[in-house]
């Protein structure tokens, strides 16, 4: 334990870690009860946050120091944005950022050479100057002569007086100039690093692999070093370009709050912003610092007209068939929303009843009418085999070789497969045994269907310069 005296006789000063304020300012914010600061805080899917603010000063005539306290601990302070909201005008001439927060390790390193007061778990006292100290001992100066004391076998530890420029919480603080006195409506705004958010989208598929039910959720973390309480809240999703570097990174533990509306009516609203989307909160929330908070984005949607593929793509996906589920996210299909990057968790229910997971997949910003394509996994009963069985050169320049793949179908039901190729090259497909479809430059595909318990193989021969 670390205490502060606040005079010359090493007297306790209770909760020093709590953080004692320096010397009062001359304009001070008026307390606000919860709500009252009229917070408002814009996350962006980036690590960023706006956080927009008013408050009440009570401020002097001529020039006075105004200190904000409970700002984000990593705000950017060359985005502050600090103006009068209402009448009577006053002129900024200085801004500060403080963040030289109080610690243990930062009052130590203030209190070298000053004199410092240790008990040990014996209830042994010890005095003197500190000389130095690190993460297990304390080097002092004592009558005695110099003494190495452990910090691990240190009880209470304190100093005569809490040194200069140490406070309890990252505070804005401005020189400002006012013509008057009296009470002021003050508008601050800035970016903090620390606040970011994320979809999350469940799906349960139906029995016949062709609808399914879509409900989004979003996750907003708070690791800004600051609690919005009351904030009106608002998501952009779009990728917002920013000047880097990033804002310093901090580690930081978590806390998970769940939180969703019974009301069926959605929670967000959603309209377009620049060449963004923006979703905005219909009520207030907290916003505590290191918290994960979650609130359902909108209702299960019933998704129609969804397709099962199978794919075999050797060159890019693997030896294994992958298995996708693609639908249009159009209002005929039972969604036609904006629907921000995230994962998708995918579940179906087996004879049973009971729900299991199928897989999971990483989805873009899709707008309307866009289409969604969900890997799921591989197939177990679909296989697929290349190989190459032949290569002849035709001249310096030009080649031909032939490919067979071969798909086997231990289903008790009928698939199709499309099989994708990458020729390289210049290419010219010269021999086939199905239908193909050139799809770009550098893709051919194969749809192949494969009886129940069947096997169909699919040849080529490709003339490439």
């Amino acid at each position: 334990m670390i205490r502060a005296a606040a005079s010359p006789v090493l007297a306790v000063v209770a909760l020093l870690l709590a953080g004692a304020a320096p010397a009062p300012a001359v304009a001070q914010t008026k307390a606000a009860p919860a709500g009252g600061r009229g917070l408002a805080v814009t996350v962006y899917n980036q690590d960023l946050g706006l956080v927009r603010e008013e408050r009440a000063v009570a401020m002097k005539a001529g020039r006075s120091e105004l200190r904000y306290a409970d700002v984000a601990a990593r705000l950017d302070p060359t985005s502050v944005h600090f103006v009068p909201a209402g009448g009577g005008a006053f002129r900024v001439l200085e801004q500060n950022f403080q963040y030289d927060l109080v610690s243990g390790d930062r009052l130590l390193e203030r209190s070298l050479d000053g004199t410092v007061r240790v008990v040990g778990k014996d209830g042994a006292l010890t005095e003197g100057k500190l000389l130095s100290f690190d993460g297990g001992s304390l080097v002092l100066e004592t009558r005695d002569g110099i003494k190495v004391v452990n910090r691990g076998e240190t009880r209470e530890l304190s100093v005569a007086s809490l040194p200069g420029g140490l406070i309890s919480k990252p505070t804005l603080a401005w020189l400002v100039e006012s013509a008057g006195a009296g009470e002021r409506r003050t508008r601050l705004s800035y970016l903090t690093g620390g606040l970011s958010w994320h979809a999350e989208y469940v799906a349960v598929v139906d029995a016949a692999d062709t609808g399914l039910s879509l409900a989004g959720w979003v996750s907003v973390e708070n690791h800004s070093g600051a609690t919005y309480p009351e904030a009106k809240l608002k998501l952009v999703a779009g990728d917002v370009n920013l000047v880097r570097p990033k804002f310093e990174a901090m580690a930081r533990g978590r806390v998970y709050e769940m939180q969703a509306d019974a009301a069926p009516a959605p929670q967000f609203e959603e309209r377009q912003f620049f060449e963004y989307h923006l979703y905005d909160l219909q009520r207030p929330t907290t916003l505590a610092d290191r918290e994960t908070k979650q609130i359902s984005l909108f209702e299960p949607a019933a998704v129609r007209e969804v397709a099962k593929k199978y794919t075999f793509d050797a060159q890019r996906l693997g030896p294994k068939v992958a298995v996708t589920l693609e639908f249009k996210n159009s209002q005929a299909a039972g969604l036609g929303l904006p629907l921000p990057a995230g994962k998708v968790r995918i579940y179906k229910e087996d004879q049973g009843g009971a729900q299991e997971f199928a897989g999971e997949d990483q989805i873009d910003h899709t707008p309307r009418d866009e289409k969604v394509r969900l890997s799921v996994g591989k197939a177990f009963d679909v296989v697929a085999e290349r190989k190459q069985t032949d290569f002849r050169r035709l001249s310096d320049r030009v080649s031909e070789t032939s490919f067979e793949i071969a798909v086997r179908n231990r289903k008790r039901e009928a698939v199709t497969v499309t099989v994708v190729e990458h020729p390289g090259g210049d290419w010219e497909i010269t021999q086939r045994s199905h239908v193909f479809e050139k799809k770009d430059a550098v893709t051919a595909e194969f749809p192949v269907t494969v009886p129940a318990g069947g096997e169909v193989k699919v040849t080529y021969t490709v003339r490439t310069q």
